[in-house]
């Protein structure tokens, strides 16, 4: 590159970064687009809309009704947003909560009346149409088929002209699938049916195809879908075919799901609700992220000189970016969300911080810069491609098995890998050339690695195996003392156990930050217990603060306190029993993605590394970081709540990616000549080679997570300190550990082989 080619690139950089940094900050237009401001939060930071349903003709519905229903509906907002609660209130009313809204009349219409959904018979038994067909003009003067009812529900029941309703349908879910005739791809909607509807849509079906009938879906007083029967259906499963775009098979497939609850609810109340850290939270979050980057901008400039600078401008961009693309996808942005942005912060250092290795090690061997610098991108490739991979892989099923916060997660964490394999594999790479053409070619300005004395980790391996066992087995019993005194053996909140929700008009309109500084030390001191969480009731003095379960005696309290202190009249205050907003199901649903996506791990480690044995030591490893963090949880007593669950990911992330670089490593190293008798040697030396990495990723990602711990308010803290501990555990066991493991698999393994061969 010429130098006044550079002097143009470099300029246009910025401006680039100016033009970004200026719609990340203020955004564009009016509504402000793609700004920090715009993008969607969640109820902890945002606040949103509430909605309580009650059930409609079952004073005492069953626990598996109000779990089943609960979980359909959970399925069923988070069209609205990945971070929608729904939870239980008593025995038959359910809360819907959905961040990031405050039209609850819009929500309300557009959710409709859950529990109503019938699949009529184009005619009944003795040949009369149950429903009809017309023509209508849509809001853009479009022509629409438009179906209408001929008889009440009421009538059709009566003459068996309702052969299914929702309760017959096992799911329905929004496909893309190639045309048979055409080859085009075509937006349809699954449907697959209980046993006892299979039986019934298969008559149905029959007749329907032998007659060429329509059968229409009847949701909420209007008909939403009549497609003609095709073919005789028997094995229970549907395609409703017809859809114009992706959107109206979503639409369509999930007012199927709500439609299949097993109970009929009717509204009850609808709120707007404030943010449940209120304004605070947002401000100290962002002075936290930016003393976060400033620390690491200031880290890498001096530790790697030029090569630290272009980084930072890298690092500026994808900060840029992912605020840019956070408002574009409509993501929810909720304490498990920046999660995913600081553990792919850490990714993005982690990638510059191996390349840097690289180079310096190749300016070592006598290269030129040039020539170092291709050379050092090209060997630090296939490291950060299977770190971020691997971590890639996890994100994915996540998307795709979990739910709620756990999708929101995955959401901020996929963004954030992409966007750091460009900014560290092109941005960087691009600004270091622009650098070099500029006239910085001296090798100072990149430094030089140094001889470094190779350190024996593998002659401790045995110690640091006792010493993890130690630390697991003492997480364990701390958690049996926790059960045996408390009955937990863990701090679980509201968000895994439920607890009681009281709600109260206050005498004046206090805050929330004012509600949290007044009213919840109060609170706390009367259930001996932290885990508090308040909401307020936009535009009124109504608050709704949730706790643990309560009995008589601490209700009585409660809410003798609130009158005496706060001069709140007691005919206010009522208190319900809430279930956990983290269901059963949902809990599934994270434990089962994540092991699929450990799986898959498995996997690509197996297939990229020719050798199971480095999949399973990176395994063995990930789970040694849980158990160690969760024995963290355990002794610290810190609330098991919903990022609970982010945090946990976090760590299985930022575990498996350190642990690749010294396989990568290691991999390497194999290439070379060695036998069994100098394998310790060279695990050995690959661990040392890698250990500025090690050390220096673990201090820029604890940079971020270290400002939350000190600038948050107290639940930010709670989600901060985990992390800590998480991001000490995982920088040991892959030093510590992995290689370790690694060897002895190995070693011991030959050696059974050998025998066995003899």
């Amino acid at each position: 590159m010429k130098k006044s080619r550079a002097i143009i690139c470099l300029i246009a950089y910025v401006v680039i970064l100016g033009l970004l940094g200026y719609t990340a900050i203020f955004g564009v237009g009016s509504d402000k687009s793609g700004s920090a401001s715009s993008i969607k939060l969640g109820l902890d930071l945002a606040g949103g809309v509430s909605i309580t349903y009650q059930v409609v003709g079952d004073e005492n519905p069953s626990a598996a009704d109000m779990s089943d229903t609960i979980y359909k509906l959970q399925q069923r907002v988070q069209n609205y947003s990945t971070e929608a609660q729904v939870y239980q209130e008593g025995s038959d009313r359910i809360n819907i909560e959905i961040p990031g809204v405050s039209d609850a009349n819009a929500i309300l219409e557009e959710l409709g009346k859950p529990g109503s959904l019938y699949f009529i018979a184009q005619t009944d038994s003795a040949g009369n149409n149950n429903y009809e067909t017309g023509y209508g003009v849509d809001a853009d003067g479009n022509i629409v088929v438009q179906h209408t009812l001929s008889k009440t529900i009421e009538e059709l029941q009566a003459d068996g002209s309702i052969i299914l309703t929702g309760t017959d349908v096992a799911d329905a879910q929004a496909r893309a699938q190639q045309d048979s005739q055409m080859g085009n791809v075509e937006n349809v909607v699954t449907l697959s049916f209980t046993e006892a509807g299979t039986a019934a849509f298969a008559a149905a079906t029959e007749k329907a195809y032998n007659n060429g009938e329509t059968i229409a879906i009847y949701y909420d007083g209007e008909i939403v879908s009549a497609p003609r029967v095709n073919a005789v259906i028997k094995d229970g499963n549907a395609v409703i075919e017809g859809q114009d775009s992706a959107a109206e098979a979503e639409q369509l497939a999930s007012t199927i799901r709500i439609g299949g609850l097993k109970l009929e609810l009717e509204e009850l109340r609808s709120n707007v609700v404030g943010a449940q850290l209120g304004s605070q939270a947002i401000h100290t979050s962002l002075i936290a992220a930016a003393v976060g980057f400033a620390l690491v901008v200031v880290f890498m400039i001096a530790v790697y000189y030029i090569s630290g600078l272009a980084a930072s401008l890298a690092l500026t961009l994808y900060a840029e970016l992912m605020v840019i693309l956070l408002y574009a996808f409509e993501a929810t942005l909720t304490l498990p969300g920046i999660a995913g942005i600081i553990l792919s912060v850490g990714m993005a250092v982690d990638a510059n911080v191996i390349i840097f290795a690289r180079i310096r090690e190749e300016l070592a061997t006598g290269k030129t810069v040039q020539s170092a610098m291709k050379i050092g991108f090209n060997k630090a490739l296939s490291a950060i491609i299977d770190g971020n991979i691997t971590t890639f892989i996890a994100a994915v099923v996540l998307y795709f098995m979990g739910s709620g916060t756990i999708r929101g997660f995955s959401i901020t964490l996929m963004l954030g890998i992409i966007l750091s394999m460009f900014t560290a594999l092109f941005v960087t790479k691009f600004l270091m050339n622009i650098f070099y053409a500029l006239g910085v070619q001296s090798e100072k300005a990149y430094g030089v690695a140094k001889e470094r004395k190779t350190i024996n980790f593998l002659s401790r391996r045995y110690v640091f195996f006792g010493l993890s066992l130690a630390v697991i087995v003492a997480g364990f019993v701390v958690m049996g003392v926790n059960k045996a005194r408390t009955g937990m053996p863990l701090n679980y909140s509201l968000d895994f156990v439920g607890g009681t929700s009281t709600t109260m008009t206050l005498q004046d309109d206090m805050s929330i930050e004012e509600i949290d500084a007044q009213i919840v030390p109060l609170v706390e001191e009367i259930t001996g217990d932290g885990n508090v969480q308040t909401t307020k009731v936009a535009g009124s003095r109504q608050v709704i603060i949730k706790t643990r379960t309560l009995n008589v005696d601490e209700r009585e309290k409660f809410a003798d306190t609130m009158v005496s202190h706060f001069g709140v009249d007691k005919n206010t205050i009522t208190a319900e029993t809430i279930s956990a907003t983290i269901s059963a199901e949902m809990q599934s649903d994270a434990i089962g993605a994540i092991l699929v996506s450990t799986v898959l791990m498995l996997l690509y480690i197996w297939f990229r590394f020719k050798d199971i044995r480095f999949g399973a030591s990176s395994v063995i490893a990930l789970v040694h970081d849980v158990l160690v963090v969760l024995a963290f949880y355990a002794v610290v007593r810190i609330s098991v709540g919903n990022t609970f669950i982010a945090c946990m990911l976090t760590i299985v992330g930022y575990s498996i990616n350190a642990t690749i670089v010294i396989f990568d490593r290691i991999r390497e190293n194999l290439r070379g000549r060695w036998d069994m008798d100098s394998l310790q040697e060279l695990v050995n030396r690959s661990i040392t080679q890698t250990l500025s990495r090690s050390i220096f990723t673990s201090l820029t990602t604890f940079f971020m997570v270290a400002a939350l711990e000190v600038f948050g308010v107290s639940s930010i803290r709670e989600f901060a300190l985990p992390l800590i501990a998480g991001i000490i555990c995982g920088t040991y066991s892959s030093v510590c550990l992995t290689g370790a493991m690694w060897y002895v698999m190995r070693t011991k393994l030959v050696k059974k082989a050998a025998k066995a061969k003899k």
